[in-house]
């Protein structure tokens, strides 16, 4: 079973994830509450998954920021997933293999999760 979901907009890169714990810790601790809770609204009528493989594609405004920033934010994906019920926990017995796709598409950010059920 295939299923997914569409996140509207970004999610906080690697940088800017660094610079809100550097501030203070409460900072980084809301960031993560914020979209920890916007990812779950995306998912709450995700049927329950208990391992599958993730394909997440990030579809960015512009080619500014690395690749490797960009994708920590699958931190906030995952967290997302697990309290939306959709998985029980976000460990090696739920997550099979994670795949990055990067696309541009200046008038319609948005990150792209197809969530491949292991049977």
């Amino acid at each position: 079973m295939n299923i997914g979901f569409t996140i509207m907009g970004s999610l906080p890169t690697m940088n800017e994830i660094v610079a809100a714990s550097k501030k203070h810790h409460m900072q980084y601790a809301n960031m993560k509450k914020d979209f920890t809770a916007l990812v779950m609204i995306h998912a709450k009528d995700l049927p329950k998954v208990n391992k599958a493989n993730y394909e997440i594609t990030w579809y960015c405004q512009n080619k500014r920021k690395d690749k490797d920033n960009i994708m920590a934010g699958q931190k906030f994906i995952f967290d997302g997933l697990v309290k939306a019920g959709v998985i029980e926990n976000d460990g090696w017995k739920q997550i099979g293999n994670v795949t990055h796709k990067f696309e541009v598409d200046k008038s319609k950010p948005r990150i792209e999760v197809i969530i491949k059920e292991i049977e």
